[in-house]
């Protein structure tokens, strides 16, 4: 569908009208799925934190809303979402209205992170107390491996399987790509920390980013959630290299943020990354991470570091 020819926000297409399905999104990282198969023109919702490229922002309308925290410190976002969890308060709000208005087949969320996105049973009761007739897909992926695998699952529910695993095995490709360049070479000690006030030290699928890249993950939680440590932890790591990736944050913020952590490691290098961009968000996205780091830890044996991706402090 071109894009002039795509429904309005809010308006809702015939089912049968076309080929593809209507499709919701729910956490940024499965609407960076979307794009990358294929199925922008099939988008039709969103939560206020996707990206949704300029040329289809007229298709498509927020169901979810949540807090503005720019302005905010780490530390008050922090407090802020400690309150909220212990209030038993959501942090995002669903538009059950919108929703409905916008007739969905499919909708993509997530049970991963409570901080990060609306949880499936949040989503799953608005369906049902709708009357709507959606399929709810859960991508709750812990590793690298299960990012992949996520894909894939989204690719089979959205009817587009071949689309799918053709994305998948240029992702993996490139990841063996970057694994062959850095093969055999020393292995520096990198922590990654997630979050400044307080820190956290990364989790989920940020170590095997680390590990395609050739380093050694180290103050890091393989395939588990991040969580909260102290600077004297993670200088007990004696890590050689510190990327700062806050989530939620693109590259000037963690930068900011990145200059306040450089006191802590005096011994060693310290780089602020894009998060959002790079690491944090379970997309396709994590293999230009991986690439980027390889080209921190690596410099001569992979393609030269993109500046718009990752800062060097000290």
């Amino acid at each position: 569908m071109s894009a002039p020819d795509r429904p309005r926000a809010g308006a809702v297409r015939p089912r049968g009208m076309m080929a593809g399905m209507r499709l919701v999104s729910l956490l940024p990282s499965a609407t960076e799925i979307v794009y990358a198969l294929g199925l922008g023109d099939d988008l039709v919702g969103v939560t206020f934190e996707c990206e949704v490229p300029a040329s289809y922002r007229s298709g498509t309308t927020v169901v979810v809303g949540g807090r503005d925290t720019r302005g905010m410190s780490p530390g008050d976002i922090d407090a802020y979402v400690r309150a909220q969890v212990a209030a038993g308060a959501d942090l995002y709000t669903l538009h059950a209205g919108a929703l409905a208005g916008l007739d969905p087949d499919l909708i993509l969320t997530q049970d991963l992170c409570r901080v990060c996105a609306l949880p499936s049973g949040r989503v799953a009761d608005a369906v049902e107390h709708l009357g709507c007739r959606a399929d709810v897909l859960s991508l709750d992926p812990y590793t690298l491996d299960d990012v992949l695998e996520s894909i894939r699952a989204v690719g089979a529910a959205a009817r587009v399987p071949d689309r799918a695993e053709a994305l998948v095995d240029g992702l993996r490709a490139r990841l063996a790509a970057v694994g062959a360049a850095v093969a055999g070479r020393p292995r520096r000690r990198v922590a990654v920390v997630e979050w400044v006030d307080p820190p956290f030290g990364a989790g989920h699928w940020i170590p095997d980013l680390v590990d395609v890249a050739g380093g050694e993950p180290v103050a890091t939680h393989r395939g588990a959630r991040s969580a909260p440590t102290t600077w004297d932890a993670l200088r007990a790591a004696r890590p050689e290299v510190v990327l700062v990736a806050p989530c939620g944050f693109r590259l000037d913020g963690a930068a900011e943020q990145a200059a306040t952590v450089a006191g802590h490691f005096p011994d060693a290098q310290v780089w602020a990354l894009d998060a959002d961009g790079l690491i944090v968000r379970a997309g396709p996205r994590l293999v230009d991470g991986a690439e980027t780091i390889a080209a921190i830890l690596h410099p001569d044996a992979v393609l030269p570091l993109r500046p718009d991706t990752a800062h060097r402090l000290t």
